[in-house]
């Protein structure tokens, strides 16, 4: 399962039928802060039908509370659609670029002059699903929520609000801090209106604006974590009817959405249901067949051993999405705190092998990497942390052992079972670790559990015994300051590898004070610094993902700005 999102666009080096290599993603979005209600309709778009979306090895999101929403799964689905925001994004069917969008707002946000307050006025005919007018107060509270690191400790503000919002450090959120009073997120109800102020500049607020944590929350006790999480009140063009964790979330229409108050979305189909932790065999056979079932399904991947079966069979419907994300293991380095060890851990990682056990495709949805931003950030640096792209390659991986004194190190790793394509790959890695001179203790989790769960718990017990994880990271938005931050600052969320450097974070914390046009070379040369003398990241591929349409699936594309389907937009032809 990828954390956070935001890929590429439908050019040339976005989204497109599969069959044509790796396709990076672009460097920027475009927005429109004058896009108006409803969306434009898509051509040919018919109404009704039960749409079914397969995910094969994604247990899904572990609850449904918008602010804690951070997985590609679970915010492709809420934001495209259950669950409003600030702002959104937008397909553009001439281009297929993504574009920003106004949402709640009726533009995108007015900063002033530094970037340290912004103003968004909001729409007066968003409602929740009781047919409720939504307020400025309970945007308000919404992303007040997002403040609370201890009630949301896996949610996006952890990274955004708590470190841009003015006052955070001093400030816990809502529920550890009850009854004490913040002062840097206000609401003018005569002016329909919420203001944010900043501790630092903050030019980006726009597109944290697209996240479902900067969206509204019921105000008092119905809003409480975690029961909230289980049954949120939905304000988009579909409600939750149903969700079993790990295993369903049926959608059904809000009757209280219109498209009159929504730039973007559509509600062409009458049900959604989501299938997680899908079997991949059995999905792949399923969209082969083009029976009955299949022609209203959706997967969200294929695997590598009938991958020129889908080009062939699905032409066109089967559709290849770039995304700005990187794949990688983490070495802890609390534990593992030789260099030489880490680069070891590299060479014994056997790219490909793993790449095709799992079920991807080398060469089109996995490619080799060699930093922490992904092709198509703007700034990324192209060094090699070793001189040249490092491979699989066990001698040197010895070699490197020896130097470090490590002979025989042994590595304790998790790893989801109940999969064959999970357990297939894990076998390639522990093959390739053994073979690279390691010893190897592996830890099984049930697929239905989320690796992340046990990977970003301290007093997890299985957690505690380990000295390598992993994490598979998309960018918030092309910056990378949604990529080195999140997995490389002390404390940070998703920092998997515990790396922690003083001088580090504090280059991490000056960088988006400068000026807006150095902070991409800035973050480039931050990336290979890091790599280069620290080596906490091991980056194991950079990535596309391949999504299969059904015959009766229209408009089958892809959503760049979330690297899922373009659930949006699609319909079921009648």
């Amino acid at each position: 399962m990828s954390l956070a999102a935001c890929g590429g666009d439908g050019t040339e080096t976005g989204e497109g039928a599969a069959g044509d290599g790796f396709k990076g993603a672009a460097e920027t979005i475009a927005k429109d802060a004058e896009r108006q209600a409803p969306a434009a309709d898509v051509e040919g778009a018919t109404e009704g039908g039960t749409v079914t979306v397969y995910l094969p090895d994604d247990p899904g999101p572990e609850d449904l509370d918008p602010t804690n929403g951070w997985s590609v799964t679970g915010n492709s689905i809420q934001q495209a659609l259950t669950h409003r925001a600030l702002t959104q994004y937008s397909r553009d069917d001439e281009t297929g670029e993504m574009v920003l969008v106004p949402d709640l707002a009726v533009d995108l946000g007015t900063p002033n002059e530094d970037f340290t307050e912004w103003t968004f006025t909001l729409r007066e005919d968003a409602t929740w699903e009781d047919g409720k007018p939504i307020t400025a107060e309970e945007v308000a509270w919404g992303i007040q929520r997002s403040l609370d690191s201890e009630a949301f400790p896996s949610g996006p503000g952890t990274e955004y609000s708590v470190h841009f919002f003015a006052g955070a450090e001093d400030y816990k959120g809502p529920y550890t801090d009850k009854g004490k009073k913040y002062d840097a997120i206000t609401f003018d109800e005569a002016a329909n209106s919420v203001t944010i102020k900043m501790e630092t500049p903050f030019p980006d607020m726009d597109y944290w604006g697209a996240f479902m944590a900067m969206g509204p929350a019921p105000l008092g006790k119905v809003s409480d974590p975690p029961e909230y999480g289980r049954n949120p009140l939905s304000n988009g063009p579909y409600k939750v009817e149903s969700f079993r964790p790990s295993e369903e979330l049926v959608l059904v229409k809000n009757d209280a959405w219109t498209p009159e108050s929504d730039p973007a979305r559509h509600q062409y189909v009458d049900k959604w249901v989501f299938k997680f932790a899908a079997d991949p065999t059995q999905t792949d056979e399923l969209m082969l067949s083009d029976n009955t079932e299949s022609q209203t399904s959706i997967s969200a991947a294929v695997t590598s051993e009938n991958y020129s079966k889908f080009t062939s069979t699905l032409g066109e419907r089967l559709v290849q999405q770039s995304s700005q994300c990187t794949s990688f293991w983490a070495p802890d380095y609390t534990k593992i705190t030789d260099l030489n060890v880490r680069k070891a851990l590299a060479y014994a990682y056997p790219y490909e092998s793993v790449w095709q056990a799992s079920g991807e495709v080398p060469g089109v949805t996995r490619v080799p990497a060699n930093s922490v931003m992904p092709p198509g950030m703007a700034g990324k640096s192209d060094y090699q942390v070793d001189g040249e792209q490092i491979t699989f390659n066990p001698e040197k991986a010895k070699e490197l052992l020896a130097e470090a004194g490590a002979e025989g190190y042994e590595i304790h790793m998790a790893y989801a079972t109940g999969s064959p394509t999970t357990e297939a790959a894990q076998k390639q890695i522990e093959k390739g670790l053994t073979d690279s001179g390691f010893k190897v203790k592996s830890y099984p989790v049930p697929i239905e559990t989320s690796l992340y769960v046990i990977w970003t718990d301290p007093n997890n017990k299985i957690n505690k015994k380990l000295n390598l994880r992993g994490v598979n990271w998309c960018s918030d938005w092309p910056s990378g300051l949604t990529m080195i931050p999140s997995l490389l600052r002390t404390d940070a969320t998703y920092n998997t590898a515990f790396f922690s450097e003083e001088s580090m974070d504090a280059r991490m914390k000056e960088i988006p004070t400068l000026p807006q046009d150095e902070q991409a070379a800035a973050w480039g040369e931050l990336d290979e610094q890091i790599a280069t003398e620290y080596y906490p990241l091991i980056p194991t591929a950079f990535r596309n993902d391949l999504f299969a349409f059904g015959s009766k699936i229209g408009n089958p594309t892809g959503d760049g700005a979330l690297g899922a389907p373009n659930y949006k937009d699609l319909y079921v032809t009648q």
